[in-house]
């Protein structure tokens, strides 16, 4: 299989330059240009069509929710949000512009990478940290909500099972941004679903919801990550999920988390 082509787009040269550095390492991505500002990243994408482009938010001449739009309209690839802001107005900007992702600038060496590999291979991600916002965004906005089977707005970026998915759940441009996949039908009265797991796969549900990371939960457990694995996939896996956001979702609707919880 081919490398990955990535542009990097960031004003701040020593940014891409890290970054650039992180994914020279890996053998199945090839970062072929950076860009300073939104403009430049459209005249290098025309130019060498890349599979992902990292875009930065705040740049002059044109920031990067205006450059993600006209890369979406365009058709020069995906484009995975990077931001060391972790605001609420960025974060659905960036996904009504069409982005593929959103990552946080404090993420691992190995989650950029992961992102890059996710979205270029046709996957939606979003950081594990943003995950419960966006979910309860949508309680707050009445498309998700007890008995709503609405499935959520994006994927999670994920450290266990259920980290890859069709592309078909993703939102792959701004008029599709919040259409997805519906989560099972329920069985019987609220909390019904839950009747299938452990006491133990329910507590790792319900962190879950709260947006905790594999890593997380094992230290709330007292665990090790390796068996929060283990009950992540028995989670997705009898509640019928696709991934960890649709497991947040059904910690919501069936009330083994609440909004402010």
């Amino acid at each position: 299989m081919d490398a990955l082509k990535v542009v990097i787009v960031d004003d701040q040269k020593m940014v891409s330059s890290g970054f650039s550095l992180i994914l020279s390492v890996e053998d199945d991505i090839d970062v072929v240009a950076t860009a300073t500002n939104g403009a430049q990243a459209l005249d290098v994408a025309r130019e060498v069509r890349p599979d992902v482009t990292l875009m930065d938010v705040q740049m002059p001449v044109m920031d990067g929710i205006e450059a993600t739009r006209r890369f979406v309209d365009e058709g020069l690839g995906r484009v995975v949000i990077l931001t060391t802001f972790d605001r609420d107005d960025y974060l659905f900007s960036a996904l009504d512009a069409g982005a593929s992702g959103f990552l946080l600038k404090n993420a691992d060496a190995d989650d950029l990478a992961d992102a890059v590999r996710a979205v270029g291979h046709g996957h939606a991600l979003l950081a594990p940290e943003v995950t419960r916002r966006v979910i309860e965004r949508r309680v707050q906005d009445g498309s998700l909500g007890a008995g709503s089977e609405a499935a959520g707005a994006a994927r999670a970026a994920d450290d266990g099972p259920g980290n890859v998915g069709p592309a078909t759940s993703a939102w792959p441009s701004a008029s599709s941004a919040h259409s997805t996949p519906s989560l099972p039908p329920r069985r019987t009265g609220d909390g019904g679903r839950l009747d299938d797991l452990t006491p133990r796969e329910r507590e790792v549900l319900g962190l879950l919801g709260r947006g905790l990371s594999n890593a997380e939960i094992a230290a709330a457990l007292f665990v090790g990550e390796a068996t929060v694995k283990t009950h992540v996939s028995n989670v997705l896996m009898k509640l019928g999920l696709r991934d960890r956001v649709q497991a947040v979702v059904a910690a919501y609707e069936t009330g083994l988390v609440r909004v402010g919880d």
